[in-house]
């Protein structure tokens, strides 16, 4: 059987699949304010899916680290930000929340999927690489069917 990895399937099918994973396990721990909170500064609204938001920025934050050597909240403030709505004057670019993306890693710190690297920021365990592989082995699976 040929190996698979993150990097094989689609990004979206991936981090929808491994959202749905890390519901369904229970264990990411998702703080109480995740049906208040904006994202970002440049948003106007909180996101819409109330429940689900946070598993898709933990899906989506796991394979960003995954396919980098190691990444900082800095980088992904940056990452997830967008453009902030100035009325009729030129966009500008506003980075995303610092808290949020700190709660995301600290969470899965805590599930063992990412560990603070030496050099900063975090990178991909052992059992978190192996994780994302199956999930991304099982979504190709379910494309091919």
């Amino acid at each position: 059987m040929p190996g698979f990895s993150v990097r094989d399937v689609p990004a979206q099918d991936f981090i929808n699949a491994y959202a749905q994973f890390l519901q369904r396990q229970g264990k990411l721990e998702v703080p109480g304010y995740v049906d208040l909170v904006k994202t970002s500064a440049g948003n106007e609204m909180p996101p819409q899916d109330a429940e689900g938001w946070f598993y898709k920025r933990a899906a989506s934050v796991a394979r960003h680290i995954y396919l980098r050597k190691q990444v900082g909240v800095g980088a992904l403030n940056k990452l997830y930000g967008g453009a902030i709505n100035r009325g009729s004057r030129p966009q500008r670019h506003a980075d995303a929340s610092g808290s949020v993306n700190r709660k995301v890693l600290q969470a899965l710190e805590k599930v063992g999927i990412v560990e603070v690297s030496p050099k900063g920021g975090r990178r991909i365990t052992d059992d978190g690489k192996r994780d994302l592989d199956r999930i991304a082995a099982q979504t190709l699976e379910e494309d091919d069917e």
